[in-house]
């Protein structure tokens, strides 16, 4: 613990060290935050459960620094070299350098595409070899590892046997699990007869011939994949400590938070402790380990031979960044999450549902201008008292190791609180709603819903165009004032010809065609016509949509009709021409029958010239029967 603690705003945050929550307090009771948070392997393309850490953890810092008021320093590094990317470049046939830039640059492009912050400092494993062999060799000279046969590996029997370290905290009933051990060496190391003991991982491997290497005191190399976050946090945090002399030495390079996907807590997190603790001779070196929960496609995991296999650019091809942003919100960071239609489509829901919202309350505020009286009668007390309660729900759930969920269901309570009070009251307190409208936008903008140069209530329209300048007034108001001149045209011409068909025909085709492409939703209702702002690509696929329904409906209709026709023409038919029209299935021509009675018109043989059998000719008689009935049913209506 701090010797002052004058950051303290209440959070627990779940610490997969203690498998608790506990109290958030950083190493120096200040506000300032250490956050490391393993970077992508960029070996091939990001995908959904890269999208599950790093938003969800975008969402966490974002509630840190703009909800708790914490100065968050967030490290993260790219692994530029492992097994994975010497495996896949071989089979490319491309440098592993190569393979690992262009992949880095997808990442980051799919983030800066989900609205993911970037971090503050960005390591790359390339860019500290140097440092990566002097910190094993300081663990070599500490006693917790030895070289074998010109690599080096973590002697962990050494290791958990002093009083001082514990090996294994993350996950100590993994610590003998084999198959997740040889997973954590990689595909590529061989001579696992090396080591002194199974448990024991490569700090530096050996290079193979064709693999990339660097120099060291055991010879040409490279580094193991545990090594590289130890070596690369604890730089940047060493170096971020200055040189206060108040500040330990074994203190430099220890952080508040470090974070990853849960499948890294054993082997990888439990080594990097290990190894960061044996060589900084502290007992603890993170404070607080925090990890995101796994990411399911439709309840399996996530694999290409399920071809279930999601990259981040094919679901923004099917959802917005929002909406998938949206989605994660409802679902707790740690927790496991199902990504699927069902998913998506409740977040899609949940969207427009604040959308909505937003559009009412615009409306609302343009209707009732703050010059309309302001008492506060008690429908509007009711209203206030609750939209206090809600915020401090929604205070408590953040504080509750980040529960977005709640705070997302509790936001959706005032929505229908504010709808309820402004349901057939004449009597609004604009005020009071633009502050419930306002704090909802806030929360948004904590959370990374709205930009945070959005407007002040609701959703930013997106500029299609692309550009960030200042645009003109003529610039924003023609395509508007052109639309709106056409349209009074249409209409002068119509009533010129005293159609007023044709003026209500225009009048639609303004609403549902025209205003659209502007961005502008026209709604009719009983107590008059509303206008609301939103997003035309929005409107266009809302229109899309209608369209498509309609067409639907209106081949459904067709589809019933030649089907009613059918059954009428079939119906007109006598029971022998009927008996003889029949064919053996649907889609061919061949009849069903070849022979019938003279005198009963009954079928006698099959269309293979075979008789039928006393079943098939049942059969029959109660196919002719049921058509005399109709038949006979259609003389009658005909007088």
């Amino acid at each position: 613990c701090p010797p002052s603690v004058t950051h303290n705003v209440g959070l627990k945050m779940m610490n997969s060290l203690t498998r608790e929550k506990e109290d958030f307090i950083t190493m120096d009771g200040s506000k300032s935050v250490r956050w490391y948070m393993c970077g992508p392997t960029v070996y091939a393309p990001s995908h959904m459960g890269h999208a599950r850490t790093y938003l969800g953890f975008d969402i966490i810092r974002r509630i840190l620094s703009d909800y708790f008021n914490y100065d968050v320093t967030l490290v993260m590094n790219i692994t530029d070299l492992d097994d994975k990317i010497i495996e896949r470049a071989n089979e490319q046939k491309i440098t592993c350098t190569e393979l690992s830039r262009r992949f880095e640059a997808e990442f980051h492009q799919d983030m800066v595409d989900l609205g993911v912050g970037t971090p503050d400092i960005l390591t790359r494993v390339t860019e500290y070899m140097p440092q990566i062999v002097t910190f094993i060799q300081e663990i070599i000279d500490k006693g917790f590892a030895y070289e074998s046969n010109g690599s080096v590996y973590f002697n962990t029997s050494a290791f958990n046997e002093n009083e001082c370290h514990t090996y294994c905290k993350l996950e100590p009933e993994n610590m003998n699990n084999e198959q997740l051990i040889a997973e954590g060496e990689g595909k590529l190391t061989s001579n696992q007869g090396d080591k002194k003991n199974y448990r024991d991982f490569a700090l530096w491997k050996k290079s193979k011939e064709h693999e990339p290497s660097w120099e060291s005191p055991w010879g040409l190399g490279r580094p193991g994949w545990h090594i590289e976050c130890s070596v690369m946090a604890s730089d940047v945090f060493t170096k971020l400590s200055g040189s206060d002399p108040s500040i330990a030495t074994t203190e430099r390079s220890k952080m508040d938070i470090h974070s990853g996907g849960v499948d890294l807590k054993f082997p990888h997190h439990d080594n990097e402790l290990a190894q960061s603790e044996a060589q900084c001779g502290c007992s603890q070196w993170v404070n607080y380990f925090v990890h995101s929960g796994h990411l399911h496609i439709k309840g399996f995991k996530m694999s290409k031979s399920l071809k279930n296999f999601i990259t981040i650019q094919q679901a923004l091809e099917q959802n917005t960044a929002r909406q998938i942003r949206m989605c994660f919100l409802l679902h707790k960071y740690n927790a496991p999450m199902d990504y699927g239609d069902n998913t998506m489509q409740h977040a899609v829901e949940r969207e427009k549902f604040f959308t909505e919202f937003f559009h009412n309350v615009k409306a609302a505020l343009r209707a009732t201008p703050i010059t309309n009286s302001q008492f506060t009668d008690e429908r509007a007390v009711g209203l206030q008292l609750e939209f206090i309660a809600i915020k401090q729900k929604v205070d408590s759930a953040l504080k509750d190791d980040f529960d977005t969920p709640t705070a997302m269901h509790t936001l959706a309570d005032l929505v229908r609180a504010v709808n309820k009070y402004m349901e057939n009251n004449t009597n609004m307190v604009s005020l009071l709603i633009r502050g419930t409208a306002m704090y909802i936008t806030k929360m948004f903008r904590v959370f990374g819903l709205i930009s945070e140069s959005g407007s002040e209530i609701g959703w930013s329209l997106s500029n299609n165009s692309g550009s960030t300048g200042a645009v003109s007034s003529e610039e924003v108001l023609t395509p508007m004032l052109d639309a709106l001149m056409t349209f009074r045209s249409n209409v002068r011409d119509r009533a010129r010809e005293k159609d007023i068909s044709a003026v209500m025909k225009e009048c639609d085709i303004f609403r549902d065609d025209v205003l659209p492409e502007l961005g502008v939703r026209l709604e009719d209702k009983t107590t008059g016509s509303v206008w609301k702002l939103a997003d035309p690509q929005e409107l266009m696929k809302e229109r899309e949509m209608k369209e498509l329904e309609k067409k639907r409906k209106a081949e459904e209709k067709a589809l019933a009709k030649a089907a009613k026709e059918k059954k009428d023409a079939l119906n007109k038919m006598p029971p022998i021409e009927y008996m003889k029209s029949l064919t053996i299935d649907d889609a061919s021509d061949t009849p069903k029958y070849s022979k019938f009675n003279e005198e009963t018109g009954l079928p006698t043989h099959l269309h293979t010239g075979e008789e039928l059998n006393k079943n098939q000719a049942k059969k029959a008689l109660k196919e002719f029967n049921a058509q005399k009935k109709k038949y006979e049913k259609y003389l009658s209506t005909q007088g």
